[in-house]
């Protein structure tokens, strides 16, 4: 059954805002042919109706097909389903000769609808697509940066949460809410690696091949992946929102049940994400259900998310105001048993922006709407560079050079080359008697140590002190 043949009326308002459009593209590229506004607005009404005359006269197609249209900017002629149809570009276009040998493409969908995308890249201003492709390569360049920050990240993020979860000296609630922290950095790597690779490429398909694949099985996938990135992005910053709260009662409201406040840390890091994940989706599907909601066209159906992460990274920053404030209080009440505190106080601030994400501060009051050029582009560098590379940050700084941990690496060691040469010692001849005392002093060193690793965790206020004295 063919499609109803286009309406050929269209409002003089979005007739005008076309124009306006069109136009305003033409004086940002330079008004190179020496035509006004009001000039081009004659051309592109004259290309409307020749376009309506041609669609009245052409005649429909006897099967299932794309109707002929007229879609503010190009005319397209009837075109089969699960193709891609293309057009000349326009010729009210200002820059028209340069571009003249160009078409955009459009897809025909299986249903005989035309498809969501339009590609008229072949059709822009030159002037203009000089300085797209180098933003173009730009952006390809920083997708690689953040992919190895990502990688790195999610390597050294992984052996750091098994060498926090092995040793059971490490065992405490200040590690487990590290434990955490690293495993929700690694959900966000992961996720945002595998959305990457789910993503359709930027261009249309080559031909009449159509990704009718993508616009099926694939676009259900990429939607799940999208979702969940949300999420595991939500819930890293809610457990950097955790890390604060958790120093901030460990420096200023000593006392208290820390495994009891644990399971709230866990509700709130994991839980708290799914608040704004879940309606952000349910928007999204019914008012925004387009492609991969990899774009966000309608701002206000992002500020969903947006909104509480930037609660987050703006409490986070209180706290790490006030932390500064005790340390600096501390410090300088120690001098005399620290006389280099300045540098210690500068080594402890370098050390907390990782941990509680202060970085985002610089850009966050700059909305994507108001950034624009090399504003734009410095955001997004800063953002993304430091982003995929703060797992890594964190993974060294609260695991591999920490002194417990590397004391507890040590110490293992030790057990692990004590046990194998009490082993070697034991498949020895009885008739060397000398092995004998070196057997028994070892079995005492390791009863020792056993002794030593099943002491007690340290409460509260001693787990405060140290925080605190770590720094001195």
């Amino acid at each position: 059954m063919p499609c109803r043949p286009h309406d050929a009326k269209l409002s003089v308002l979005a007739a005008a805002t076309a124009a306006l459009a069109v136009g305003a593209a033409a004086l940002d590229g330079g008004g190179s042919e020496g035509q006004t506004a009001g000039e081009l607005y004659q051309r592109w009404e004259r290309y409307r109706r020749e376009c309506q005359e041609t669609l009245e006269t052409a005649e429909s197609p006897a099967g299932l097909a794309c109707n002929g249209s007229f879609d503010m900017y190009v005319c397209w002629d009837y075109a089969a389903p699960n193709a891609t149809a293309r057009s000349s570009c326009p010729w009210y276009l200002p820059w028209y000769r340069h571009v003249a040998a160009g078409f955009v493409l459009r897809q025909c969908g299986s249903d005989g609808q035309w498809g969501p995308w339009r590609d008229h890249s072949q059709c822009e201003n030159p002037e203009r697509n000089e300085t797209f492709q180098d933003q173009r390569l730009i952006l390809e360049r920083l997708q690689i940066v953040y992919t190895v920050g990502y990688s790195l990240s999610l390597a050294t993020l992984l052996l750091a949460l098994l060498i926090l979860s092995f040793f059971r000296r490490l065992h405490c609630t200040r590690n487990y809410v590290h434990i955490n922290l690293f495993a929700s950095f690694m959900l966000r790597a992961a996720a945002i690696l595998t959305r990457d690779r789910l993503l359709p490429p930027p261009g249309p398909s080559p031909g009449d091949q159509t990704p009718i694949l993508w616009r099926n099985q694939a676009l259900a996938a990429c939607r799940t992946a999208q979702i969940v990135t949300q999420y595991c992005v939500g819930a890293n910053y809610t457990w950097l929102l955790v890390e604060g709260i958790y120093l901030h009662r460990l420096l200023v409201l000593v006392g208290g049940s820390e495994g009891g406040h644990f399971r709230y840390y866990l509700l709130l890091g994991w839980g708290a994400p799914a608040l704004f994940v879940i309606p952000w989706v349910i928007i999204r599907y019914l008012y925004e259900n387009t492609q991969c909601w990899e774009r966000n066209d309608v701002k206000a159906f992002w500020w969903i998310i947006r909104t509480p992460i930037l609660m987050t990274i703006l409490i986070n920053f209180f706290i790490f105001i006030r932390v500064l404030g005790i340390l600096v209080s501390k410090l300088k009440t120690r001098q005399m048993r620290c006389p280099d505190y300045r540098l210690r106080l500068a080594r402890s601030t370098l050390t907390l922006v990782p941990l509680l994400g202060v970085h985002e501060m610089v850009f966050a009051p700059l909305t994507e709407e108001q950034a624009r050029g090399a504003l734009r582009l410095a955001k997004l560098g800063f953002e993304i560079v430091l982003s995929s590379f703060q797992g890594l940050l964190v993974s060294i700084l609260y695991c591999f050079i920490n002194k417990e941990v590397q004391l507890e690496i040590r110490r293992g060691w030790h057990r692990c080359r004590l046990r194998r040469s009490l082993s070697e010692e034991q498949r020895q001849p009885p008739k060397r008697a000398s092995g004998t005392l070196p057997l028994d002093f070892g079995i005492g060193q390791v009863t020792t140590g056993r002794v030593r690793s099943s002491g007690t965790l340290p409460g509260p206020g001693d787990e405060a002190s140290r925080v605190s004295e770590s720094y001195c």
